[in-house]
């Protein structure tokens, strides 16, 4: 048995000890035998000489020290040779075929104090944009727009408010939020909130509430990351995650592909994310929507390959993550979608808008889906990337009304 498969066995080993049920596919090991003799990307410098790490030899390692090196001579692989190898990972932790259907709506939109350049809801460019500040949606709206998101196949509801965080907004709004909550969970759907930086405490309560997961990204590099805003440090960002991490709730962390950014930035996010202390149980790849009106409104968004690389390259560093294709899919061909979901990404965002901007329409994606064989996820599936205590599964989902259906996807 050579290095390779005894790695993909010793994956699958460690996965189902984690209480993971999955299925080895015909030709498996033939597979990741192959690999180990794909053709070799352009040599890198590296400060690591000594009994270098072959990633190659080694798919399905869950590794938190990946070096920028390392995740250079990934992402720069030949795409073709990329994507086998992603997709050889994604078949070791995942069924290939599930994927899961989220909707995001914006329950507070504008109005945000941050300089975030590409962000429609900063007071910095509304009025370039055109955009007024709304007040925080009622909890009945919110709860009805709950409801047919999951009669529509979502099985995870997230809300997202325009804030720096709850402590600029007070108690009473939060409060309301935390009400939001705890209802739309009693439908039967997890629940994801991103609402700016977050103190101990505050995470504290949404996890009381219920809240399954919540969603703060990286955006980009720490090199890159003063040339989008000025208003938030990147370290501001990384202690949120770990006030998450510590409160008990999954973790959903991304970036945006398409700011301006080098592929180096491209490198250090995903390096940045792949070294957390757990690897966040979900990562959202996003591509730019430039808006007008924004300082990146004439920024062209990045091809529907150069989307495949960062997928297949977060799928390879992060195993077991849910790695979501989420703003920006709209402009992706399905033959593009697919190539996405065969490198390892495993969740959409669906519904016809995503905060402020255009998303997908229910019905293409459900076609979608059937075409590419593909169904959905059910809710509260424990996840085996992160921490134990934040597995997505802690809290019983509730029985969902008599009037909501159930079915997460027409097969």
């Amino acid at each position: 048995m050579s290095s390779l498969t005894r790695a993909a066995v010793w994956a699958v080993r460690r996965a189902t000890s984690a209480g993971v049920s999955r299925t080895m596919y015909p030709g498996q090991n033939m597979a990741v035998r192959a690999f180990a003799t794909a053709a070799e990307p352009a040599p890198i410098e590296s400060a690591h000489t000594e009994n270098p790490f072959n990633w190659k030899e080694n798919l399905g390692v869950v590794r938190n020290d990946w070096t920028r090196e390392e995740v250079s001579e990934i992402f720069h692989t030949p795409l073709l040779d990329l994507m086998y190898a992603a997709a050889t990972v994604h078949r070791q932790y995942h069924d290939p075929r599930q994927v899961q259907q989220c909707t995001l709506l914006s329950i507070k939109t504008g109005g945000c104090p941050e300089d975030c350049g590409y962000c429609a809801q900063s007071s910095k460019h509304s009025k370039d944009v055109g955009l007024k500040a709304e007040k925080l949606l009622d909890l009945d709206y919110v709860y009805h727009e709950a409801i047919k998101a999951h009669e529509n196949g979502s099985t995870r509801f997230c809300m997202g408010a325009a804030w720096r965080g709850p402590s600029q907004v007070g108690p009473k709004q939060f409060g309301r939020v935390l009400d939001m909550v705890s209802k739309i969970r009693a439908l039967g759907m997890e629940v994801c909130t991103t609402l700016g930086m977050l103190t101990p405490d505050q995470a504290k309560a949404l996890r009381a509430a219920g809240l399954t997961a919540y969603n703060h990204n990286l955006d980009t590099s720490p090199e890159y990351y003063g040339k989008i805003t000025t208003t938030r440090r990147y370290q501001d960002r990384l202690d949120t995650l770990a006030n998450v991490r510590d409160a008990g709730i999954s973790v959903c962390s991304g970036g945006i592909i398409g700011l301006g950014e080098e592929a180096q930035d491209r490198v250090g996010l995903l390096q940045t994310l792949a070294t957390l202390p757990e690897h966040p149980e979900s990562v959202p790849v996003n591509a730019l929507v430039a808006v007008k009106g924004t300082p990146m409104e004439d920024l062209v968004p990045p091809s529907g390959l150069e989307m495949v690389r960062c997928v297949a390259t977060a799928r390879i560093l992060m195993p077991q993550s849910m790695v979501r294709l989420s703003a920006g899919r709209l402009h992706l061909t399905d033959a593009e979608q697919a190539m996405c979901f065969f490198s390892g990404a495993n969740s959409v965002f669906a519904g016809e808008k995503l905060l402020t901007t255009p998303n997908n329409e229910v019905d293409h994606d459900k076609e979608m889906f059937a075409g590419l064989g593909l169904y959905g996820r059910p809710p509260f599936i424990g996840y085996t990337a992160g921490a134990p205590t934040s597995d997505g599964s802690e809290f019983p989902a509730a029985p969902a009304p008599a009037h909501v259906h159930t079915s997460a996807c027409s097969h």
